[in-house]
C-alpha cells in the first residue's frame, strides 16, 4: 500500500500536502481501494468555509456513495477540475492527478492533529 511520508493523514482516510497556506486534499490509496471503482466526485463547497471534520463533497463508486471530511478548517479554493470528465483518476493516481480541492488552510495548529504516514499505517492496522 502507498503511504507517502511527506503528506498528512486524517482519520477518515484523507490526505493532506501543505503547498504555503493551501492545504491539497485526497483519499488515500487505502481508501480508494476499499471504496473499489470510483464514478463520480461530488464537490460543491468551492469557495466556502469548511470546518474541520466537516463533510465538503461525497464520492461515489459502483457500490457505495461516501462522505468526505475536511482534515483541516479552510476556504476550498479549487476543486479538481480533471474528475469531472474522469473520477477513476481517484483510484489510478490517489496523491498526483487524483487530488479532490485546494483549502486555503485557516488554522494552521490543525496540521498538528493530523496523522503522519506511519501512524497512519498502524491505525489500518
Amino acid at each position: 500500500m502507498n503511504i507517502p511520508a511527506e503528506l498528512k493523514y486524517s482519520k477518515d482516510h484523507e490526505w493532506v500536502r501543505v503547498e504555503g497556506n493551501v492545504a491539497v486534499i485526497g483519499i488515500t490509496d487505502h481508501a480508494q481501494s476499499e471504496l473499489g471503482d470510483i464514478v463520480f466526485v461530488d464537490i460543491n463547497t468551492e469557495g466556502e468555509d469548511v470546518a474541520q471534520e466537516a463533510v465538503f463533497g461525497t464520492i461515489e463508486a459502483v457500490k457505495t456513495v461516501s462522505d468526505l471530511f475536511m482534515p483541516v478548517s479552510g476556504k476550498v479554493v479549487e476543486v479538481n477540475p480533471a474528475l469531472a470528465d474522469d473520477p477513476s483518476l481517484v483510484n489510478k493516481d490517489p496523491y498526483g492527478a487524483g487530488w479532490l480541492v485546494r483549502a486555503e488552510i485557516k488554522d494552521g495548529q490543525e496540521l498538528e492533529g493530523l496523522l503522519t504516514a506511519a501512524q497512519y499505517q498502524e491505525s489500518l492496522g
